[in-house]
């Protein structure tokens, strides 16, 4: 009995959603983003070497086909990554009203979502009043600070020592369908901000935001203050039946690697496996060496999007892509005869985009293990499908294996 590994290069789009113009960063549409061709480009111009030169070297992902699936999705020039694709390989495009994480995820995992996410608007206040008051009582404080569209490590900068000295919550929201809370976790406390997060979610997941996100900091005025790893997200639970779900009751073992449980909710899962990108590569490793047959392990590396797309980072993104490279090609080494590991993301976030927020995108997909060729164009859904086909179970969503 084979394995199957699914693994999200969070936000490692490549161009050519063909409704990239009804998605905007600011007033701007999507139309012309491109994450991996955009990346490719700066490097190979030599705008991208903060820490790292020259030409992007993605050789194992390229050889698995990611340069030939982005000239595929947008016909954008990819230099540095025009290799001959040895792996089989193509792209997917998203058919759910949104270009964030649960969405991608979700259709990923085989459900397109079937309601229309609810987005707070950009102004100030972002939330209505009755929500503050309900953040405020949940916090156990007279106010919240924030209540705006905001970027997370810019905001705690700018209100974290007003929010060390009242003992407020810095509340804020973005272009995804969100509500975050930010609190330092000594002088407020995790479990406290988890308390409020906890407490606020089922009302906002009726008014259909999709995630409440604890984000927590430490760090003082004078030294300056950092996010940490201890993030939560509280989902809206999947309304129907995904990928996880039918592994685990067709009897298998379902593995959770990254964001992965709070997106779906634990949702059919057995193992989670949390930590930074280098320690979540490392438990990716272990269950390569250790999982059981006809077991899925679905992971999520997350640090392209939240530390370099959203910042605009070129270089960061570039080296992050190098870093994942290396060590994606030391787990396709070790994979059993039969596995499947396929790559794929979930959305774009280009850095050489204008705005701070994702960029609708087609992904790749890209699948060793399981010999040679091109897939063509699919749709997201048809991952979950194909994955189920490999495993030789039922399939409850509404793609097609390309299997």
């Amino acid at each position: 009995m084979s394995r199957a590994f699914l693994v999200v290069m969070d936000s490692v789009g490549i161009g050519g959603a063909p409704d990239a113009d009804q998605f905007y960063n600011g007033t701007t549409p999507d139309t012309s983003a491109n994450t991996v061709a955009h990346i490719a480009q700066a490097c190979a111009a030599g705008r991208a070497e903060d820490g790292r030169s020259g030409p992007l070297h993605l050789p194992n992902l390229d050889a698995l086909g990611l340069g030939a699936a982005t000239r595929l999705a947008s016909g954008a020039p990819t230099p540095g990554l025009e290799a001959e694709p040895q792996g089989r390989w193509g792209c997917a495009r998203e058919h759910s009203p949104g270009k964030d994480t649960p969405s991608g995820h979700w259709e990923l995992a085989g459900l397109p979502v079937p309601w229309d996410w609810h987005y707070f608007p950009d102004g100030q206040p972002a939330f209505p009043e009755t929500l503050s008051v309900a953040a405020a009582e949940a916090a156990g404080t007279e106010g919240i600070l924030g209540n705006c569209h905001a970027s997370g490590t810019a905001i705690i900068a700018e209100l974290g020592a007003e929010h060390m000295r009242t003992g407020w919550p810095i509340c804020y929201t973005s272009a995804d369908s969100v509500f975050q809370i930010a609190a330092h976790e000594d002088s407020f406390g995790l479990d406290r901000l988890l308390d409020m997060c906890r407490a606020l979610a089922p009302r906002l997941h009726e008014m259909k935001v999709g995630r409440v996100i604890a984000r927590p900091f430490i760090g003082s005025p004078e030294t300056g203050f950092t996010r940490t790893t201890n993030r939560k997200d509280f989902a809206i639970v999947p309304p129907a039946p995904v990928l996880t779900n039918w592994v685990q009751d067709a009897g298998r073992s379902v593995h959770a690697v990254g964001k992965i449980g709070d997106i779906l909710s634990m949702q059919g899962i057995d193992t989670l496996h949390k930590g930074s990108d280098a320690e979540l590569m490392g438990h990716l490793s272990d269950l390569v060496d250790k999982a059981n047959d006809g077991s899925l392990t679905f992971a999520n590396f997350v640090e392209f999007d939240s530390l370099y797309g959203h910042r605009r980072d070129i270089s960061g993104y570039a080296r992050a892509l190098e870093w994942f490279d290396r060590e994606i090609g030391k787990i396709v080494q070790k994979l059993h005869p039969g596995d499947l590991l396929l790559l794929t993301a979930d959305h774009g976030n280009d850095p050489s985009w204008t705005g701070t927020d994702h960029t609708r995108e087609q992904v790749p997909v890209l699948i060793a293990g399981q010999g040679s060729g091109g897939i063509g164009c699919v749709n997201f859904a048809d991952v979950a499908t194909s994955i189920a086909h490999h495993l030789n179970i039922p399939a409850q969503g509404p793609g097609r294996s390309f299997l």
